[in-house]
This record gives C-alpha cells, structure tokens and sequence, in this order.
C-alpha cells in the first residue's frame, strides 16, 4: 500500500464514522496500526512491517480479516424442488446484471464475474458460486466499498422472486499461503479437499462455516464465512498454528499487485470495460454468443479490437511508480496512466499496473513512467508478476 493512499485513508477518518470488524480487538492487541479502508478500522500492518507478512505470506500461511467484503446469500423465494429448475431459475434472476455464466456452474463451483453498467462499464467485480447444498441458492462476494450499491442492485432484479440475505454482520477470513492447506486439513480436513474456485459447508466446534478455496494474493488459500460472535475464536485457533501469522491490508495490497489482480477503484471502475481491464476471460463464451448482458455491443466490438486502452504489467527501474503517475512513450509523449504501483517483495523490483493504447501494449514494448517529474524505465511484462499457486483438481 502506497503512502499516498495510507494519507487518503486518514484523510477518510476524519469525515466518518468507522465501522469495526468482529475481530478489532484482535487487531488491536496485536499492535495492528489501524487505517481507514472502505469504511472501515482495519490493520494496515502489524509490528512486524508489510515486507515480513507479504514474505511470510508467500512462503508460510497469512491470516487476513477481509470481514469488511459483502458476502451474502441470493435464494429463490419459492423453489420447485427440481434442483436444476431452481437453480436455471436463480441463475436467471443474477445473469442479465453481470458477464459470467452462472447457470452452467456445477454444485459448489465459484466464478469471478463482473457487475455492469448499460455501457459495458465495471461497477463492480464479485464472486458467485453455486450452493452445494441448497438447490435456488447463490453465493455472492462484492467488494467492501461497493456493497452497498450493489446489493441495491441485486436486490431489485431479484423482485419477488428471490430473496438476498445479506451476512456481511459476519466474520471473513482469509488464510493464504503454501501452507494454507496444511493448517486448514488440521482445523476442517473436509474443507481441503476442496479445489481452487470451489466452496461448501462445514463445521468448526460446532459452528457452521461456508469455506471456499480461493482467495486475492495468487497463492492457494482458503476464505472462511462464520457468524461474528466465532470469528475471534477462529481466529485465534488459526493463530495458535506457528505456520500462521496475522497479515494487514498493506502486505494484502502488494500480494495481489504481484499476483496481477486489479483492484476495484483503482484499476476498475464504471468506465473500464472487462476487455480494458485485461479480464476478458469473465466474459463467459455462452454469454458471448447470446451477447444478453449489459453493454454487450461495447464489449464484443472490444473483443474484435476496436479498442483505445488496455491494463498492463510493468517493471519499473527505479523508485517505484504509484498510482496516477503518467506512463511516457519512448520519446517522452504520456500515453497511459499508472493505476496501481509499489514495490514487488518477491523480486525485488518496482512494478505497476496501468492502462495504455493496445498498440503500445505488447509484451516487451519499452515505455516510460514518470516519478516526481523524473522519467523512469519501463517494460511491458506478461501477467502475473510472480506466478499463481492456486490448486486446482483435475476433472
């Protein structure tokens, strides 16, 4: 997490009233230095500094608090009993509102997707997953600072027909890390049988908990759902794991900068369109040949290249380049802007993220940033910056 935006999050404190996760105390007694985030007091980091939990994270398993997210439930208000019927009919009533296709999941199964404007915009970008257990029912994670718009959204299109529980009174936690699953098969051995993109119900000392196997840092991991009078006990029985350690928003931040994900409000927003935005793999192939989602035209004409921006990757020589920075063509001429940028822990170099014209988007391509009024070297490079470890079961 740049300087920059740990000043807006202060800036933030001062006009609102912060909510607080179930696990602020926690934070606090650990030391966490508490910033504002998506209108809420989260950790930024703890005593031990970003780069030791980012590295721990990478080589050992992080414990995050993302309690502030939106999950929730979206359920048919009167099922039929036919499992396939109900969730054809659930699916129907989430669809027309986003690109990914949901009636094609299996039980269980998740999808990144993203919510749209009429004008094939970003207003959001979430999960969905198919219940395992309860046919007519959706699994839906927003982001913190959008849920509010968002579940307005959802909420209208479901009508009478569908009813969205909102369980964002709850605690979510994330442990990530190559260690992940080793310290989940001692906890819930259940839950690490799951793949990557898979979630199901379960139980931890008599709780109920929705776990899925996914996660926001490229490495494999799990997101754990429980009410929030148990998040702290879950919390600390995860911490009582020596591979474990408590991980704030700003090794969070440089985790998924290296895993190449974008960030909503930062490298999406109501104008990026999902092929813009490098995502065009959430545009699901059956939603593109019947093109029924909203700004279809914009985005299927964006897919045949009729395209003015695209996100890239870019190693940065020099002093890292953070977001808003201008990217410079070879002859100095601002091209692009940077939308995320900081320091990469895991190989030692500054990297950015950030949207250009597709002809000067090509792996390889020599551009420029610039830092302070300096012009700084730069490559386009493949995305991810450091490799994805997500684990992923064979059909």
């Amino acid at each position: 997490m740049s300087p920059s935006s740990q000043r807006e999050f202060m800036a933030e404190a001062s006009t609102e009233d912060l909510k607080q996760t179930p696990l602020y105390d926690r934070h606090v007694a650990a030391g966490g230095r508490i910033v504002p985030f998506g209108g809420y007091a989260l950790p930024v980091q703890y005593p031990t500094g970003i780069m030791a939990e980012h590295k721990w994270t990478r080589e050992q398993a992080g414990l995050f608090d993302v309690s502030h997210m939106g999950p929730s439930f979206l359920t048919l208000t009167n099922p039929s009993g036919d499992a396939e019927a109900d969730h054809a009919a659930i699916a129907a009533v989430i669809e027309p509102l986003i690109s990914g296709d949901i009636a094609g999941l299996k039980p269980g199964q998740m999808r990144y997707t993203l919510l749209l404007n009429d004008t094939g915009g970003a207003v959001d970008d979430l999960m969905v997953g198919r219940s395992p257990t309860t046919p007519g029912s959706l699994l839906i994670v927003v982001n913190a600072g959008t849920k509010e718009n968002d579940f307005a959204i959802i909420a209208k299109a479901a009508g009478d027909k569908a009813i969205l529980h909102r369980a964002d009174d709850g605690g979510l936690l994330a442990l990530q890390g190559p260690e992940a699953v080793n310290v989940m098969s001692a906890l819930v051995p259940d839950a690490a049988q799951l793949g990557f993109m898979q979630y199901g119900r379960y139980e931890w000392n008599g709780v109920k908990a929705t776990i899925s196997r996914s996660g926001y840092t490229g490495e494999d991991g799990f997101e754990i759902l429980v009410p929030g009078d148990n998040a702290a006990a879950l919390w600390d029985a995860l911490l009582a794991d020596p591979r474990v350690k408590p991980i704030g928003l700003g090794a969070r931040d440089s985790l998924r900068l290296e895993a190449g994900l974008p960030l909503y409000g930062h490298d999406l927003d109501e104008t990026v369109s999902p092929i813009e935005a490098d995502l065009g793999f959430a545009v699901s192939k059956r939603r593109r040949e019947a093109a029924d989602f909203p700004g279809a035209s914009r985005i299927l004409a964006e897919r045949q290249g009729e395209l003015s921006r695209k996100r890239i990757g870019l190693l940065v020589e020099g002093a890292p380049a953070r977001e808003g920075a201008e990217i410079l063509d070879a002859d100095g001429n601002a091209v692009g802007i940077v939308t995320s940028g900081g320091f990469a822990p895991s190989i030692g170099r500054a990297i950015a993220l950030g949207f250009v014209p597709p002809a000067l988007s090509d792996i390889g391509t020599a551009l420029q940033v610039s830092v302070r009024g300096r012009a700084q070297k730069a490559e386009v490079v493949a995305l991810p910056f450091v490799p994805h470890r997500y684990f992923r079961k064979s059909a």
